[in-house]
């Protein structure tokens, strides 16, 4: 079924940015969603909600993946029943987070960044953190994104013009929640951790086979990780920003199709 002829409300459904970005990302997402009939909600992340371009707020460098649980947590438990998630990167980890505190019926993880215990599994994985590293102590910085380090991961799918427009959405991230994605190992607070068995849901994991920042390999792992719980789907000439990218629609009515098989699209 087609979204254009759904017309009866569902969800809602909650979709989660990733590391840097605020919920513009999820502008065409959403527009498609809605046309399903779905009800979405698209919330900031703390100290996100600021106009691009501007200096970080101060309190975002101690901010943690703790904090953001906690915020999303709180919005969730408002909500008349649990939400469908979808999380985009860091809010694909975030998604899971959730999940794993019993806070979803259902997750759509996209190009999701991997939990506590998942290796990288590509030489630009391990670049990217090596990159911050070099950073010094990161858990104590506001990390603002560079243009050519962007172009040539996250937004390597999309055109020159297209990558400027991205780009200029991009907004500083907290130091301390990069550190716990991409340092888990060194994290005593293990802040990125999810207990696999607390993850009752269904789950829709997806790749992009041209993704620099989080490997078909480990979002492979990442869908292991909850075994028959979750689907796993690669859309090979994709990258990163598969919100963004040409192909989303395709994704899209990918995950349309298996909310529908999961009989998650129900009102």
């Amino acid at each position: 079924m087609s979204p254009e002829t759904q017309v009866s409300p569902m969800g809602p459904l909650v979709m989660l940015p990733g590391a840097c970005s605020t919920s513009w990302i999820f502008n065409d997402f959403r527009s498609y969603f809605e046309a399903a009939g779905w009800n979405v909600l698209t919330p900031e992340l703390r100290h996100h909600d600021q106009v691009p371009g501007l200096p970080a707020d101060p309190a975002l460098s101690g901010t943690s993946l703790a904090d953001y649980v906690d915020d999303l947590s709180r919005m969730i438990e408002g909500l008349a029943r649990p939400p469908i998630l979808l999380g985009h990167s860091m809010g694909g980890l975030l998604a899971q987070l959730l999940a794993a505190k019993g806070l979803a019926r259902g997750a759509i993880l996209l190009t999701p960044a991997p939990p506590w215990g998942v290796l990288p599994s590509s030489q630009n994985e391990i670049a990217a953190a090596m990159g911050l590293m070099s950073l010094g102590s990161i858990w104590d910085l506001t990390i603002q994104s560079v243009f050519e380090i962007a172009a040539g991961n996250s937004l390597n799918c999309l055109s020159p013009e297209r990558q400027a427009a991205a780009f200029a959405q991009l907004v500083p991230e907290s130091g301390r929640a990069l550190y716990e994605c991409l340092f888990w190992m060194f994290d005593l607070g293990r802040a990125s951790y999810v207990n696999a068995i607390n993850v009752d849901c269904p789950l829709l994991v997806i790749a992009g086979g041209r993704d620099r920042v989080i490997s078909p390999a480990t979002a492979q792992k990442v869908a292991d990780k909850y075994r028959d719980r979750a689907t796993y789907l690669e859309f090979s000439r994709m990258g990163h920003m598969l919100l963004l990218e040409d192909g989303w629609r395709d994704v899209a009515q990918a995950c349309h199709e298996w909310l529908a098989a999961n009989q998650l699209d129900r009102p």
